[in-house]
């Protein structure tokens, strides 16, 4: 399976999510509300989830296996330092990048 398109759907500068993201696969199939996070000077991905009615989440969606969730997450984060460095050069608030 192919990562064909990772769109950014909005930045964050505030806080320790750092953006929503939006991954198609093989031209077919997307997945929306991929999120970016931060935490303890580290990047990784969140993957849509649902609250259980007992408060825990469950995902939604997700990767199978260790390997396609490391090309997900580094092809995702790349994206996201991309879409980062766009904006800065823009001279934009990454709060008005979409």
């Amino acid at each position: 399976m192919q990562i064909t398109d990772i769109k950014i759907r909005k930045l964050f500068d505030d806080g320790p999510m750092k953006a929503i993201v939006s991954a198609t696969f093989d031209g077919q199939l997307a997945v929306h509300d991929i999120k970016v996070i931060n935490a303890r000077d580290k990047y990784f991905i969140v993957m849509p989830s649902r609250k259980n009615p007992d408060g825990t989440y469950r995902d939604i969606v997700h990767p199978i296996n260790a390997d396609f969730r490391g090309k997900l997450e580094e092809q995702i984060i790349a994206a996201y330092h991309a879409e980062c460095e766009a904006a800065r050069e823009a001279g934009l608030s990454s709060d008005s990048a979409s």
